[in-house]
């Protein structure tokens, strides 16, 4: 089983002009996804065999975002059910980047500077509307969870697994959510990490929506043997869930999509050992490049977009992603 490639006419927002793509969901004729710097979300069109016409969707203007005006989102999951688009930021803190031709005697000053970011702790239920360019998020009618201690950030701080991480860079092994799917009146969060002794984690939260807020009232922890790989991303197939898995470091690889039987329509144990977890597919990667980031499920197959993507993918506007077959 190999990939057929799928093009997506991305005008100034194509990685060519430094955005990478994280978090992609379908409903009908648009695509939504997640471009991995500043507070918006991209729509696009079906154009052909390929997906196109841009339009830049302010997260701000569906719902108040935590943080200061301005600051990166970075947003890394999405789904869409029941009319509405779940958005997730990756709750991580950032450490600073050791940029080529940077002087030796300067690295380690510039790798002990970490941030720790509201704006990154968003987990909203934006409601869609239609209109003339396909569904659109109705402004002003979000709702998100709290940012403090009544969200995820302060539901974790004690927790015996996750608490010890949260003040950790997803890069280095820290806390980091990349994916959600949203199975009934659960909402599951994959976590990049922390992957502890080789187990990847799944957060089961339950929510509710009252008004512009979204009241966090339980998580349920579920571990998952992914051979010491953590989540990139999530999405549903029918009963099942799929696990986009790939490296916590910034690593080339491995990365694969899996799939576990039935998940999304009952609730999961506390851990899955490898041999319950089913291999869709082996993904290829590049050499510091191509790392598979993002996974939706399409009626013709499974779309995977990758971060830092290869030159054979870009062009000036439009970046290629990967179609894989149905899963089912």
């Amino acid at each position: 089983m190999s990939p057929t490639t799928v093009p997506l006419h991305l005008g100034t927002h194509a990685p060519t002009a430094g955005v990478d793509l994280s978090g992609v969901a379908a409903v009908g004729d648009t695509l939504f996804v997640a471009p991995d710097e500043g507070s918006s979300l991209l729509a696009l069109r079906r154009d052909g065999p390929g997906w196109g016409s841009p339009d830049e969707v302010p997260l701000g203007e569906a719902v108040d975002l935590p943080g200061k005006p301005g600051e990166e989102v970075d947003a890394e999951g999405l789904d869409v059910v029941d009319g509405c688009l779940w958005v997730v930021g990756s709750h991580s803190p950032k450490r600073r980047r050791v940029k080529p031709g940077t002087d030796p005697a300067d690295v380690p000053a510039r790798l002990a500077r970490t941030s720790a970011e509201k704006s990154r702790r968003l987990l909203a239920r934006l409601p869609l509307r239609d209109g003339p360019d396909g569904p659109r998020p109705a402004p002003g009618a979000g709702a998100r969870l709290p940012s403090g201690r009544r969200g995820l950030w302060g539901a974790l701080a004690d927790d015996e697994h996750l608490g010890p991480f949260l003040g950790i860079p997803g890069k280095d092994n820290g806390f980091d959510v990349e994916g959600v799917a949203v199975l009934g009146e659960r909402v599951v969060l994959g976590l990049r990490g922390p992957v502890l002794r080789g187990w990847a984690v799944l957060l089961w939260l339950a929510v509710r929506v009252e008004g512009t807020e979204l009241v966090l009232d339980g998580i349920d922890k579920v571990f998952l043997d992914l051979d010491g790989l953590g989540v990139r991303d999530l999405a549903r197939a029918g009963d099942d869930l799929l696990v986009l898995a790939g490296p916590t470091m910034v690593l080339d690889g491995p990365a694969r999509v899996l799939r576990l039987p039935g998940a999304a329509a009952a609730p999961l144990p506390p851990a899955i050992p490898r041999e319950e977890i089913e291999t869709v597919a082996e993904l290829a990667v590049g050499v510091g490049c191509d790392r598979p980031e993002g996974l939706a499920v399409l009626p013709e197959g499974l779309l995977v977009l990758h971060d830092t993507p290869a030159a054979h993918r870009l062009d000036d506007e439009t970046l290629l992603g990967d179609l894989w077959p149905p899963a089912m």
